[in-house]
């Protein structure tokens, strides 16, 4: 079973790099493709579309792999069950691919009407969003009754920052700087999800690990 918690941890660590490191390289290599005026999901887009959809959904696996782990790190169920909603979130937005627009992919109009597709795209990845701010403000709880400050203040600056810039450009429409710090955000909460997968990696390979002894409602 330790071995089991190991690898799925690992397959976590590996999720928030991975997203990341493969956006951004689609970023530079799609033409067309602006920072400023896109969100990474519009790469799902186009004839090359179907790498940032794959991205999604592996990065999306390996977040609820990692949360499984968690679970049977710490024995508690809501914290580890928000994570794999955000996990979720990204596997539902693999298969529900964001309205192309603002002339992405090469030759789209500026305003293309909304598809349901669309419409599925910001459900899916709302829910996950919200999972995953919930999620980073129960851990850090219990990583503060664990004598963990650090990992803790990561978590809720984590959480308070992705919250704010997802409903900054939720309700503006997208303006460059909404753009510009949504994009921080989510590679914020993936160096979290890293950071915090190999917390509870080191949890798991303690002899004689006790993790579940704290107040439920912590995690």
């Amino acid at each position: 079973m330790r071995r089991l918690s190991s690898t799925l941890l690992t397959a976590g660590v590996a999720a928030g790099p991975l997203y990341v490191v493969v956006s951004l390289t689609e970023v530079a290599v799609r033409d067309g493709f602006d920072p400023t005026r896109h969100a990474w999901s519009m790469l799902a887009n186009g004839t090359y579309g179907w790498i940032h959809s794959l991205n999604l959904f592996v990065s999306g696996v390996l977040v609820i792999a990692g949360a499984i782990a968690i679970h049977q790190a710490i024995r508690q169920r809501p914290a580890p069950t928000l994570l794999a909603l955000y996990g979720l979130g990204m596997v539902g937005a693999a298969f529900f691919t964001a309205d192309p627009g603002r002339g992405f992919p090469v030759g789209t109009p500026e305003v293309v009407p909304v598809s349901g597709h669309g419409i599925a795209h910001f459900a899916v990845g709302g829910v996950g969003f919200l999972g995953l701010v919930a999620g980073c403000l129960l851990l850090a709880r219990r990583l503060g009754a664990d004598g963990q400050r650090g990992l803790a203040m990561f978590s809720r600056v984590t959480g308070v920052f992705f919250l704010v810039a997802f409903l900054a450009l939720a309700g503006t429409g997208g303006p460059a700087w909404a753009l510009l710090a949504f994009t921080a955000a989510v590679i914020l909460a993936s160096a979290w999800l890293s950071t915090i997968f190999t917390h509870y990696r080191r949890v798991a390979a303690r002899p004689g690990r006790r993790s579940d002894r704290h107040d439920p409602v912590a995690a």
